[in-house]
């Protein structure tokens, strides 16, 4: 068994790909490319074949059609009720609203924890704009710029 190392000469440099002739960032695949200028004739004929078969009454082709058409939605607006928001202290009694529209129902849990997870952002802003204020008094009253 070699316990001697590699030279450093057959190592990649930094920010040097090991294949810079590859194929380039965000070109699609040869297999899939062969497969789009296959079809891409025969498009409408396919779209209209489908749409055939979900009227009479394939649920699976009418499912790819509409999910093409109208793609499911990443997430909803929802309407809660939360207290004005503008400083610390004011967090308690908005996590208090959150939790007790979850424990009606008028929310969902993840709706909640989604919303919690908003006035936690929320309240490091707060934080961090305090901080900054509290920062620059002191220094003034130490005479920095």
């Amino acid at each position: 068994m070699s316990t001697d190392k590699k030279s450093k000469d057959t190592r990649f440099k930094p920010g040097q790909s090991g294949n810079p002739a590859g194929r380039p960032l965000g070109a699609r695949a040869k297999a899939l490319a062969a497969l789009d200028a296959l079809a891409e004739g025969e498009m409408t004929d396919i779209a209209r074949a489908m749409i055939e078969k979900a009227k009479e009454g394939d649920t699976t082709a009418g499912r790819l059609i509409l999910d093409r058409a109208w793609p499911m939605r990443k997430g909803r607006g929802i309407t809660f009720e939360l207290p004005h928001v503008s400083k610390v202290d004011d967090l308690p009694e908005a996590i208090a609203a959150v939790t007790r529209q979850v424990a009606d129902g008028e929310i969902s849990p993840d709706e909640g924890a989604t919303i919690i997870s908003l006035l936690e952002a929320h309240r490091k802003a707060i934080e961090t704009n305090e901080f900054s204020d509290r920062l620059a008094a002191l220094e003034e009253r130490m005479g920095k710029p």
